[in-house]
């Protein structure tokens, strides 16, 4: 992603749509699991500014890594704790492979060419940012470091309660985070996966539109 006005105009919007659909994804699911925390903190809802984090939107615009407000959970509502809190972890990823694979539609039908040829272009790299945006949001939170959501689903299936260093990690793992950021090694880890998701879902988008006349 370039860091030119136009592309961060053309992906501002993308990006506010990205990480308020992840954070109303783990609300509703905690709130369909049985516990309603995130919805007595007004936090099920798609009303962006309930959940944008400006420093951590602006991080992702910059840096391509970024954050919103974290939803609030309490899985000892929930009828099956730790895996509902998993399932939890496990919505905002999935909403952002769901976008994703939506924009990836959306190009591979070559929809953006209906707005006419003024607005075309500029569609056309709206839905290329959200592909991009949405695949790199859904692997990176899926990076076993707390907080991030990957953690969660760690400790639902590894025994975490009995690696004597994982209590270490939880406490600093937001600085370890920053760390993997600044120094470039978790765009090393993250951008392959999420190249390849990216290509897949738009191959994907590709191959029904043309399944279904679309294209």
């Amino acid at each position: 992603m370039n860091l030119d006005p136009y592309s961060i105009v053309i992906s501002l919007p993308v990006i506010i749509l990205a990480l308020t659909v992840h954070e109303y994804a783990h609300a509703a699911a905690a709130n369909r699991l049985g516990d309603p925390t995130a919805r007595f903190a007004g936090r099920l809802t798609l009303d962006p500014w309930v959940h944008l984090d400006p420093v951590g939107m602006l991080a992702l615009v910059f840096a391509r890594f970024g954050w919103a407000k974290p939803v609030p959970v309490n899985p000892h509502n929930m009828r099956d704790p730790a895996r509902g809190f998993m399932l939890t972890a496990l919505a905002g990823p999935l909403a952002n492979v769901i976008m994703a694979a939506v924009f990836g539609l959306l190009l591979g039908m070559g929809a953006a060419s209906l707005a006419g040829p003024a607005l075309s272009v500029h569609l056309d790299r709206m839905f290329w940012a959200g592909l991009t945006i949405n695949s790199i949001l859904a692997v990176f939170n899926l990076l076993p470091v707390p907080p991030l959501d990957g953690s969660r689903v760690l400790a639902y299936i590894a025994p975490v309660e009995r690696w004597p260093w994982w209590g270490t990690v939880e406490m600093y793992g937001p600085i370890i985070l920053i760390l993997l950021v600044f120094s470039g090694a978790a765009i090393a880890v993250i951008g392959p996966p999420a190249t390849g998701l990216a290509g897949a879902l738009y191959r994907a988008g590709v191959g029904v539109a043309r399944l279904f006349g679309l294209r």
